[in-house]
């Protein structure tokens, strides 16, 4: 397997000639022409050689076309203004890397070097139900974990249920109140509590809310949930078996919701699995002398003299004697760095979140829990809001749920499809394409940026939409279908016949930047964007040319091989951004 694309080796090749007519350079960037008369590429490296060298960069441009003249790789080597150089593949290296690519899409894309990351993009809270606060977390850690094992980076994504804090607690209390009589809150039964679970998952839907609601309004209530919470957490015999009902029924809703949105995690722990290592967190804090007192709680102070922002200290054990948020997270780092040893470790979080996580690191680091060579990360991302501009709701105000917000999805994208599916399958085609659209949707935008859901938008047609790609996608798998690709064995490209197969193969030679370019900015903006040229570049060469009734059979032979290649490259792509392809729609 080749781990160097053809931009990279072309780019290394750039450097050696450069070198060769007398100048040097770290690195030499192909980058895609902004004056595509001129030329596919340019290199705009003989001003950065005339400042360094002191020299005129015509000069420099000159002396750098002219050996590349003698490249038959390129074709259309020019300058324009001040030393800009201007070139082309020519088309007989372009079939050759696009047969390359054909024997395997991997001989044109850069490889990491290997490394192990672990990903936190889950935290849904157990007994809650998952809202549209979990859809980016989710669409973008799945991407970006697809697009890390493309990358050949190990990766181990954890779910992070929130099933140790104080809405487990509520529950519990509500539950209490209105079963008393339940065994799992007398602390005098000795025997063996029920197998089936007292509480189902619409139980907790409507529970939680509830206790939640009553609790912001009576402080009494939420002093009551406050010790609850304390008591399962002291592993209180009773409510352990309650929380493992809990557990077990909520777990179960969150990954059918997780598995909808083609969402997966290879860890399903929770903060329960982390406080498991709070005691021995708490040790090494301590012996490093790290804690401090602060009114009954326990405190570790972050902040230096350097710092040009506030850090308020990490609380560590809250004055009633229950952990922290911040130290369930930090016994995690504990936890994945004995259990998995990684490199990296990704957090995933809107970036209101951003405080929280420079506390955990610094803790972390200042305790030696990781060392200087594991990188800590968070990756911060923006909202999704409503035509209002605000975070996106349902129409009578409250929160919307995720499976709400997929089967609005469904239930649009199913209006679009052909009127001759039905049933079952006119469903499933419709969930496909539902949960492309959201997905899509909402990788497009820089993961930073807030966005406004339009479902209507979302769902069409035209446009840059997951739609139009899985359509496009489909109609070249069929054409794939009609043509019977076993008249043609000889899967490869002959020749180029016209600018619309050439606009495609060129598009082809930037996979693999694209792919770095969204691995290095963590964000899958870059992916949407090149799908979707990539789609329409061939949406035009589809246009204009009939390749089922061509008669040159080396020209037709030529158009199907692309039309393979750009069909695997769109589903690896949609596979990585986590969308599936129905076969039909």
């Amino acid at each position: 397997m080749n781990k160097m694309s053809f931009i990279k080796i072309i780019e290394n090749d750039l450097k050696s000639i450069i070198n060769e007519v007398g100048y040097e350079l770290d690195d030499v960037v192909l980058s895609i022409s902004n004056r595509p008369d001129l030329g596919d590429y340019q290199i705009n490296d003989a001003m950065k050689l005339a400042k360094i060298y002191h020299t005129n960069p015509m000069e420099i441009a000159n002396k750098i076309v002219t050996k590349l003249k003698e490249d038959k790789r390129f074709v259309n080597v020019n300058i324009a203004g001040s030393g800009f150089i201007n070139l082309s593949f020519s088309n007989d290296f372009l079939v050759e890397c696009m047969n390359k690519m054909i024997e395997d899409i991997y001989n044109n894309i850069d490889l990491q070097k290997s490394k192990t990351i672990v990903m936190d993009y889950g935290g849904a809270n157990v007994a809650k139900a998952l809202h549209v606060g979990h859809l980016r977390s989710a669409n973008i850690g799945e991407a970006l974990k697809r697009l890390a094992n493309v990358l050949g980076v190990k990766t181990y994504a954890d779910a992070h249920l929130g099933d140790w804090g104080r809405p487990i607690g509520l529950v519990m209390l509500e539950l209490k109140k209105r079963h008393p009589d339940l065994p799992y809150f007398d602390p005098n039964f000795q025997g063996e509590y029920p197998v089936n679970s007292p509480i189902n998952n619409d139980d907790l839907m409507e529970i939680y809310p509830y206790a939640s609601s009553k609790a912001n309004e009576d402080i009494e209530y939420m002093e009551e949930a406050r010790a609850m919470t304390a008591s399962f957490q002291n592993n209180d015999r009773g409510l352990m078996a309650l929380w493992h009902h809990i557990m077990n029924v909520s777990k179960a809703d969150i990954k059918r919701i997780y598995d909808r949105l083609n969402t997966t995690f290879e860890i399903w722990n929770g903060e329960s699995d982390a406080a498991k290592y709070i005691p021995e967190l708490i040790d090494i804090l301590e012996k490093q002398k790290l804690v401090k007192l602060s009114e009954g709680a326990k405190i570790v102070e972050l902040k230096t003299e350097n710092d040009d922002h506030e850090i308020p200290p990490l609380l560590l054990v809250k004055s009633n004697g229950t952990a922290s948020y911040q130290t369930t997270d930090l016994a995690c780092i504990l936890e994945r760095v004995q259990n998995f040893n990684p490199d990296e470790i990704w957090y995933l979080t809107d970036a209101r979140q951003a405080l929280h996580f420079e506390q955990v690191f610094r803790a972390a680091r200042l305790a030696h829990i990781v060392n200087d060579e594991i990188k800590l990360e968070f990756i911060p991302f923006g909202t999704v809001n409503g035509a209002d501009g605000k975070p996106f709701k349902t129409r009578d105000g409250g929160v919307m749920t995720l499976e709400a917000l997929l089967d609005l999805a469904r239930d649009e994208c199913k209006k679009k499809i052909l009127p001759n599916i039905s049933g079952q399958e006119r469903m499933d085609i419709a969930e496909m394409v539902g949960v492309g659209a959201i997905k899509y949707a909402d990788l497009i935008p820089y993961r930073t940026t807030d966005y406004i859901f339009d479902i209507a938008k979302f769902s069409d047609l035209e446009g840059k939409t997951a739609p139009y790609l899985l359509y496009s996608t489909i109609r070249m798998r069929s054409l794939l279908n009609k043509a019977d690709l076993e008249k043609y064995p000889n899967n490869i490209i002959k020749t180029i016949n016209n600018e619309y197969d050439r606009d495609i193969m060129i598009n082809l030679m930037n996979l693999a930047s694209v792919l770095t370019k969204a691995y290095d900015a963590r964000s899958l903006n870059e992916i949407a964007d090149y799908l979707y040229e990539l789609t329409s570049s061939y949406n035009k060469f589809y246009a204009e040319y009939h390749i089922l009734t061509e008669t040159n059979e080396d020209l037709k032979t030529s158009w199907l091989a692309l039309t393979n290649l750009v069909l695997t490259t769109n589903l690896k792509l949609l596979n990585i951004l986590g969308i599936n392809c129905p076969n039909k729609m």
